[in-house]
């Protein structure tokens, strides 16, 4: 158990309206459904709220963000600090002139590539294909299915470490394959995003192949994080590296630690066959990552965030 904090932040911030919460379980919050818990949980009301509870949270206070949880690893020795989750405050979808969409950073990804096909919004379909939401697409450059957050992103509303409501434009963002060098101190509220006419009707029929396909090639049903490495060469380039046949070739498919398992279905997913903790499926991938190095020569890069402590005893090879 962590020291408890909420007392000491509520006395800092008398006009705080999110919840705070103090040695809160993190892994029914992650995909996984592993990990161990945050030493405080908040749950801000609104992007003003935020701002206030930035504005007067101690900076020697660590601070982690985390969104749906998709792609998130949590250690199980827990997350130090404050650990900060959009809720209800963050995940409106507004229909805007211009083929336009603004969108929460809470908002799931599929949710708001529906919204936009029902107003005849085309371009934005392929997010449907995410399990995720705008915030991590934001962080990440999350793409799938012949399409980037870079490709519809107008601008990105932010709070930053001061506490002061920014907004950054896809040039200030830097975005490159699954990337962005936008910095990491600021916690993404919205984005505008950009699409162009389309017919609601082709639009739906674009999502629903989308979803077969997902369903037909990866492991959705499964306790996963999705797509665990990034591709070693970004899309369209000539004879391009994709990580999982570097897997596959590595002899890696079906391979276990403890409850954790490389999927057969899709060897760039790691699954959590019921009593994983979050130290076996990151051994698992890290063993995956040797594997694939040696025989390849390729060093893949994690796309799952791993976030927190290990517990006492776990320590990983090398």
């Amino acid at each position: 158990m962590f020291a408890d904090l909420v007392p000491d932040l509520k006395a800092a911030m008398p006009d705080l309206r999110g919840r705070l919460e103090a040695n809160a379980p993190l892994a029914p919050l992650t995909w996984f459904r592993v990990g161990g818990p945050a030493q405080v949980l908040y749950l801000p009301a609104d992007a003003d709220d935020l701002a206030y509870f930035r504005s007067r949270l101690d900076a020697a206070i660590a601070l982690t963000i985390v969104g749906v949880g998709s792609n998130l690893l949590v250690r199980d020795g827990g997350v130090a600090g404050v650990v900060i989750r959009l809720g209800r405050g963050f995940n409106a979808v507004e229909i805007l002139d211009g083929n336009r969409v603004r969108a929460g950073a809470a908002a799931l990804d599929v949710r708001v590539a529906k919204a936009a096909a029902e107003a005849g919004i085309a371009g934005l379909s392929f997010l449907s294909g995410i399990p995720g939401a705008i915030g991590g697409a934001l962080r990440m450059n999350a793409g799938a299915y012949g399409g980037e957050t870079v490709d519809v992103l107008v601008s990105a509303d932010a709070v930053d470490a001061a506490g002061n409501k920014v907004t950054l434009s896809v040039g200030d963002m830097g975005m490159s394959y699954r990337h962005s060098d936008a910095p990491g101190e600021l916690i993404f509220t919205q984005a505008l995003l950009q699409g162009h006419a389309g017919t609601p009707e082709e639009l739906r029929a674009e999502i629903e192949a989308i979803t077969e396909r997902r369903a037909g090639s990866q492991p959705i049903k499964e306790r996963t994080g999705g797509s665990t490495f990034a591709n070693p060469d970004p899309p369209g380039t000539p004879d391009q590296r994709k990580s999982w046949q570097l897997i596959d070739a590595a002899g890696c498919r079906g391979l276990t630690v403890g409850d954790a398992m490389v999927s057969q279905m899709h060897c760039n997913f790691l699954i959590n066959r019921g009593n994983a903790t979050a130290y076996d499926i990151e051994l698992l991938g890290e063993t995956v990552r040797r594997r694939v190095r040696e025989t390849s020569g390729v060093t893949l890069r994690w796309e799952i965030r791993r976030i927190g402590e290990m517990a006492p005893g776990q320590e990983l090879p090398g």
